[in-house]
């Protein structure tokens, strides 16, 4: 067994200090403004959920935040962010949210969305409640559109018909 000795008889140099140069000043503060900035708050990033394209899914969507789905959904879709139904991707059931852009199918009713934008390759098979819609050439709507009326806004009725 070995132990191994640490020499002390060897004295450690001492340690050097430069006093011939003083330490740096200490550069002064930058004076406070009179008046500061106010903070903002910062808004995380809603983040995206998704229903992948080899996904098939039956149930209720709820809650904040984006959805996009390029699978296939099967329910009802309440969310306080924006919904994107890719192409190829096909969703059965009704639908609210802040924002819709359909390229893929939709086979139900949106009842309520401040914007909708149904691209070339979209296609809906419900009614439509808006705020304001897009529809792109080759795209397709069978069902009842109602855009640009507010959420207490009724649509007046057509006048006309027999008095009874």
């Amino acid at each position: 067994m070995a132990i191994g000795w640490k020499d002390s008889s060897k004295t450690a140099e001492p340690a050097r200090f430069d006093l011939a140069s003083p330490p740096p000043a200490a550069a002064e503060p930058a004076p406070a403004p009179a008046h500061p900035a106010p903070m903002r708050a910062v808004d995380p990033p809603a983040r995206e959920s998704v229903i992948a394209a080899d996904l098939q899914i039956e149930g209720k969507i709820e809650g904040a935040g984006h959805v996009r789905i390029a699978g296939k959904f099967k329910g009802d879709i309440k969310v306080q962010g924006n919904l994107t139904i890719d192409q190829g991707a096909k969703v059965s059931g009704g639908v609210s949210a802040n924002k819709v852009a359909l390229a893929g199918e939709l086979e139900g009713n949106i009842t309520s969305a401040q914007q909708v934008d149904i691209l070339p390759s979209g296609a809906i098979n419900g009614d439509l409640k808006a705020g304001s819609l897009t529809v792109a050439a080759g795209s397709r709507i069978r069902g009842h559109v109602e855009c640009g009326w507010g959420k207490d806004e009724k649509p007046a009725k057509a006048e006309g018909g027999s008095a009874a």
